[in-house]
């Protein structure tokens, strides 16, 4: 009889190079978490504020006339960088554009952490 080959366990070669980064620069390290999340949110809100502009088919000088801002500001705000986004200018655009704003409390999504 020959000799018993080990067999090694195939290791999972992830082909997805947004699960590659994120085992390597967030996966265990929830302060980065923590900014990834902030980031997101900011930039579903700045993805918001230009789909409901558009639908309402106003320029952002347009909905600044409305809202009784500058063109700058409106741009800043559909901005997915910008952190600055306050709950009082979200009612006024909405109120703009006949919309109302809503606010969502959700579980936060834990991962467990190695031990």
């Amino acid at each position: 009889m020959g000799k018993k080959r080990s067999v090694k366990p195939v290791r999972e070669c992830p082909r997805d190079a947004v699960k590659i980064l994120h085992r390597r620069f967030f996966q265990g390290r929830p302060g980065r978490q923590a900014l990834l999340e902030e980031e997101r949110a900011n930039a579903v809100i700045a993805r918001q504020l230009c789909d409901l502009r558009e639908a309402a088919g106003v320029s952002q000088r347009e909905l600044a006339r409305l809202v009784g801002t500058t063109a700058s500001v409106i741009c800043r705000l559909e901005n997915a960088d910008y952190e600055g986004h306050s709950l009082a200018m979200l009612r006024r655009i909405a109120a703009a554009l006949k919309k109302r704003v809503e606010i969502r409390f959700l579980p936060v999504k834990r991962t467990p952490q190695p031990v």
